[in-house]
């Protein structure tokens, strides 16, 4: 018989089996890195006009370099043994049920918005977006949602589209020959 491993106390200690890698944690950050590479991959073929200096392709560098080093560490963490500490908030019920619809809902919204983009315009398609998950969401004044999504989609479609000069659909719709205009 073993004697038990006694600690600096002199009492006797558990001893903790070796810590495992934890599978979920390794799996979503080896997906990130996935995602990370698969954007910067398809950052090279975006098509750069010839003689433009700050091009479309800052801000999906920007992301993707981001989105690796990110990754990166959480998998470094993920592979040295750290974990996430649960959290104890009041607000969190860790026994709760997921929302499939709820999901469902804004799920419909993105593709729905994906859908539209060239039909009615970017700024019309991210305002339906953008009400509709704050709908989903729980939003008591859904039309107000509506409202600000609306301002919200302008002012990117004016800042990128008209001073950036980087191209968001205006939709079919908006200029009545049944193309697609690019501002």
């Amino acid at each position: 018989m073993n004697a038990p491993i006694l600690g600096v106390s002199g009492r006797a200690e558990a001893t903790r089996p070796a810590p495992r890698v934890p599978l979920g944690e390794l799996v979503f950050a080896l997906l990130m890195l996935a995602l990370g590479v698969f954007a910067l991959v398809g950052v090279f073929t975006i098509h750069v006009p010839v003689g433009v200096q700050a091009g479309p392709t800052i801000f999906p560098i920007f992301v993707s370099i981001i989105l690796l080093a990110s990754a990166a560490a959480v998998l470094v963490d993920v592979l040295r043994g750290k974990r996430a500490e649960v959290e104890e908030g009041e607000d969190i019920d860790p026994d709760a049920k997921t929302d499939w619809l709820t999901i469902a809902k804004i799920v419909g919204a993105v593709v729905a918005h994906l859908l539209l983009i060239d039909i009615i315009g970017w700024a019309p398609a991210a305002t339906v977006l953008f009400g509709v998950v704050a709908w989903a969401l729980g939003a008591t004044r859904w039309w107000l949602a509506f409202v600000i999504g609306l301002g919200v989609s302008l002012v990117i479609q004016v800042v990128f589209g008209g001073l950036m000069g980087l191209s968001l659909p205006w939709g079919r719709l908006s200029d009545g020959s049944g193309r697609c205009s690019d501002g």
